[in-house]
């Protein structure tokens, strides 16, 4: 899934991409991917982007004079793809794994896509990025000025929970999922299932350290890549996440994954956890 940096890089893509140019017209091709409907699609025709926002894992449209929001959240197989001129043939809705076309008065435009059988791709047009309750809902941003050292310790005093799913809720922070987790947890050699009222005082420092550093690093390693490779260019830059088996590049140890129903988590034994593997959910017992 999209995260922080992969989003931001699209944010920054589409800024120099879309904006100052004026919509022709927005097409729905999956019976899914639209979630409201007043305002209709309709209302873009005509009206010229004037800005790109970024909400979390959310990108935000403006479309400048008729105060509307396309806001688009590309879930788990969803992505955006840059077309510089489209087929003469309008497409099929319901066909492959094209989900919604936009295009501008220019002839160039984009799709949005979604591979796979479970379609979770939301488009919204709005009033207000904060008439979508998924946005409404969403914690600070890692990335903002404002998040410090103190303001992470704030939101994370009176909390339960184990790192790993912490710093998952969106309620809580804006933008980091399953990928940046492991990885930010890497960075601060802490185990993922360590208890977050169990932080000390320093540990959060090299948390929040790790956090920033980790997010700006591939924000740096994505900006200026075009949008199709967005995907590559994560995959080639995560340390231990999605890499169960290999070597880790800090210590040499090999990375373990623990499964959970739906997902994955990875982890480097010497970094984090001592040398010690974690129970795999699935059987509750400590792999040997």
């Amino acid at each position: 899934m999209p995260e922080v940096p992969e989003v931001e890089a699209l944010r920054e893509f589409l800024d120099g991409h879309l904006v100052g140019k004026e919509v022709a017209r927005v097409l729905p091709l999956s019976i899914n991917v639209l979630k409201t409907y007043d305002p209709p699609l309709t209302a873009l025709e005509g009206a010229t982007v004037s800005g790109i926002e970024r909400h979390g894992k959310w990108l935000d449209i403006v479309a400048g004079g008729s105060g509307l929001h396309l806001v688009i959240h590309l879930a788990r197989a969803g992505w955006l793809r840059w077309k510089d001129e489209f087929p003469a043939t309008p497409p099929r809705p319901g066909k492959g794994p094209l989900a919604l076309r936009t295009v501008l008065t220019g002839g160039d435009g984009f799709d949005l896509t979604e591979a796979g059988t479970t379609k979770r791709l939301a488009v919204h047009l709005v009033r207000c990025p904060f008439e979508v309750p998924a946005v409404a809902s969403l914690g600070p941003d890692p990335l903002d000025e404002a998040f410090d050292r103190d303001a992470l310790a704030a939101l994370l005093a009176g909390e339960r929970r184990q790192l790993k799913g912490a710093l998952r809720d969106q309620r809580l922070i804006a933008g980091i999922g399953n990928a940046y987790s492991d990885e930010i947890l890497h960075a601060a050699k802490m185990s993922p299932f360590k208890p977050v009222q169990n932080l000390t005082d320093d540990e959060i420092t090299v948390l929040h350290d790790a956090m920033r550093t980790t997010l700006n690093s591939a924000i740096e390693r994505s900006r200026g890549v075009a949008a199709g490779r967005l995907k590559a260019e994560k995959k080639s830059g995560l340390r231990v996440h999605g890499r169960a088996g290999e070597t880790c590049p800090v210590c040499g140890d090999t990375i373990r994954s623990v499964a959970f129903a739906d997902s994955s988590l990875q982890y480097c034994p010497t970094c984090q956890t001592g040398g010690k593997p974690l129970a795999d959910r699935r059987t509750s017992r400590f792999l040997k």
